[in-house]
């Protein structure tokens, strides 16, 4: 009997912490890479961070159900739109969260397994209260009408954070960390560990050292960016704002050479005039690892 006990602690110890994960699948799914801008080509921002079949939801910008209805379409089994019931907001810029109302109500519908749980900075329970107040009408007659719907999967819990740990269950931990986004008191970036991958959300952000103290080492940088060679060509007035707003390509450089993702990823890439060629150009002629610029859709594995 102790040699058997031997045995087992001894592939215990010896067993590589990999393959005790290698039964779980994490993917990274960007559901909207826009700005703003109405580009046809890129949603409201959105990224979804999918552990085997569940999801976790960064961001609702517009279009964000249908996003994720295409993503279950191509295989993304965990974004089927009935399963959404996370939902992470960096900050309450309207295109993040203009598609709030989407989330919470269509996979309702659908009679999502609720409540859906929402994280995000002061200003979001009164966000949520006012939605539905605005669509109670809407709520009274699918559950109380012939639709006979499910009155829990229209329910929200949300809580308003603060740095730190916010949130854990058995497949990821989440970590909320501030960042500067101009003048809003509140935004933040989100640190989110699955069993096999640490994968940082910078939000909308400028240049700030929590954010690349919180991101050492991790495996995918999940980041924003506008490109210094069309904002060359905006007024004095829009120069101002991005740079106190958001983070120049040269300044995402300068975080990745310090962080030192396995893949850096850009989204919400505000280009203009220039050409997404150049942002990349920007970034690598200063940067040598693996960076992609996000475009909707898109699974990184």
């Amino acid at each position: 009997m102790t040699f058997r006990i031997f045995i087992f602690l001894y592939f215990l110890i010896s067993t590589p912490f990999n393959t005790f994960c290698q039964n779980h699948k994490t993917q990274v799914v960007l559901l909207g890479t826009g700005t703003p801008n109405p580009d046809p080509d890129r949603f409201g921002p959105s990224v979804a961070i999918v552990v085997d079949s569940t999801s976790y939801i960064i961001d609702c910008g517009p279009g964000v159900v249908r996003r994720a209805a295409a993503a279950y379409r191509k295989g993304v089994k965990g974004l089927n739109p009935v399963l959404l019931n996370k939902l992470f907001i960096t900050h309450l810029h309207s295109d993040h969260t203009a598609g709030y109302a989407d989330f919470l109500l269509t996979p309702a519908v659908l009679k999502r397994k609720g409540p859906l749980k929402v994280f995000g900075p002061k200003g979001t329970k009164n966000l949520n209260e006012h939605i539905v107040k605005a669509y109670a009408p809407d709520f009274n007659i699918r559950v109380f009408g012939l639709e006979k719907g499910d009155s829990l999967a229209y329910k929200t819990e949300v809580t308003e954070i603060e740095e730190g740990l916010i949130y854990k269950d058995e497949l990821v931990t989440v970590f909320a960390f501030s960042v500067p986004h101009g003048n809003w008191p509140e935004a933040y970036g989100y640190k989110f560990i699955t069993p096999n991958k640490t994968i940082v959300v910078s939000g909308d952000c400028t240049f700030n050292e929590k954010l690349i103290a919180m991101s050492k080492g991790c495996d995918i940088l999940i980041h924003e960016v506008y490109s210094e060679d069309g904002w060359s060509r905006r007024s004095d007035a829009w120069k101002n704002y991005h740079k106190n707003f958001h983070t120049s390509s040269s300044q995402l450089a300068e975080i990745a050479n310090k962080v030192k993702p396995v893949l850096l990823v850009l989204v919400h890439q505000l280009i203009w005039d220039s050409t997404e060629e150049m942002l990349l150009k920007e970034i690598t002629s200063r940067y040598s690892g693996k960076v992609i610029s996000g475009t909707d859709l898109e699974v990184i594995e």
